[in-house]
This record gives structure tokens, sequence and C-alpha cells, in this order.
């Protein structure tokens, strides 16, 4: 069994920035959610509105590895509305037999991860390991970059049977 993968969802491409980037720097595979609805233009912008407000989960395809062969998944998903993006709402809902260990990073414009997190744990019925956040400033600058590979290292370094977390704390610790 491998031990990480990286799943991520984009409406902009930032959030697909950040995975690709976190993949790069520490070699794990990725997976990418895709929507089998396309979202463009206003009516596009307006439905991630109402996906976020009312906890839609809208159809989705995956293309990528099986998350379930891996140890742990880490979610990448932008922030809508200060809550999770409906696709990954999807995905995690859909996926909750095969996502055992999580990891989440969430890119945003000012605030939100949290309630991301939270939803995502609901959703488990489990905490994520690990969780962090980057805005959409971050990601397009690169100010991100040192940030996330140690975000990354410390979860390479995270024993499969000790991994705990405080969903807010933005960093993993061994229990």
């Amino acid at each position: 069994m491998d031990r990480i993968l990286v799943v991520c969802y984009s409406y902009t491409g930032t959030s697909r920035q950040l995975a690709q980037l976190l993949c790069a720097q520490l070699g794990w595979p990725m997976g990418e959610i895709v929507e089998a609805r396309q979202r463009a233009g206003p009516t596009g912008t307006l439905r991630c509105v109402a996906d976020s407000l009312l906890r839609r989960r809208p159809l989705i395809r995956y293309d990528g590895p099986d998350p379930g062969e891996f140890e742990t998944v880490v979610l990448v998903s932008p922030i809508w509305i200060y809550r999770l993006a409906g696709p990954m709402r999807s995905f995690v809902a859909d996926r909750v037999a095969d996502l055992r260990r999580v990891a989440v990073v969430s890119v945003m414009g000012a605030q939100g991860a949290s309630n991301a997190v939270a939803e995502i744990g609901r959703l488990l019925g489990h905490a994520p390991m690990a969780a962090t956040s980057f805005t959409s400033r971050e990601v397009d600058d690169g100010s991100c970059a040192d940030r996330l590979q140690g975000f990354g290292r410390a979860l390479q370094a995270i024993r499969p049977d000790v991994a705990q977390v405080s969903a807010d704390s933005g960093s993993p610790r061994a229990a």
C-alpha cells in the first residue's frame, strides 16, 4: 500500500496549482475530481453559491488512483462562501469508506477553512488528522511553497497508528 495520495477539486485552477506543487515537492500521486456538469460564467458562480449554502452534492467523476489503496489521502479544495466546495463534499460522501486517514488543505480568499474541516469530519465520522489553509494570493505568488512542503513533510513523519491532530491547529502532531 502506498503512503499518501493527493485528491483535489479546483474550480478556477488555484487549488489544482497548489495540489500539483505539493505532489511535485514530495513525489506523491494525484487524483482529480471533475464535475459532471460544467460550471461556466455567472450561472456557474451562482451554482457554487447555492451548492455551498444548501450543502448540495453535485454529480462528480473522479480521475486518479483508488484512494482505498493509500494510507492517507490529502484533500485539496477551495472554500466557497465560508464552506467546503460542493464537488469535494460529494467526493468525501461517496468515498467515505476509502478515506481512513485524511488531511485537509483549503484554498480560500480569506476565511472558512475551519468550517470545511469540520464538515469533512462530520461526513467521515471522525476528524481529519491534519489541516492547513492558504489564501489564493499565497498560491498565486508562490509564497505558500515552504509552508506547504513543511505540512507535507510533517504528514510523512506521522506513524499511522498514532496520528492525531486538532482540526484547527493547521499542523499534525503525534498523540
